[in-house]
């Protein structure tokens, strides 16, 4: 996700979209320690999508 997009969601759908995320992300490691995926870069990616979704979410709750 674009940082412009994360900045569109409201405090409710960034928590949805988190949840989602880190729910993926374990299923995607878990998978990269089982056989190797094809691409794993898209685990850097995903933990850096994660890391922004926290950042919005503390900057819109304070």
């Amino acid at each position: 996700m674009k940082k412009a997009d994360i900045k569109n969601l409201s405090a409710g759908d960034v928590q949805n979209k988190l949840a989602e995320l880190r729910t993926d992300f374990n299923k995607m490691k878990m998978a990269h320690k089982i056989s190797p995926i094809d691409n794993p870069i898209q685990i850097r990616d995903m933990r850096k999508t994660i890391a922004r979704l926290e950042t919005e979410l503390t900057l819109k709750q304070q």
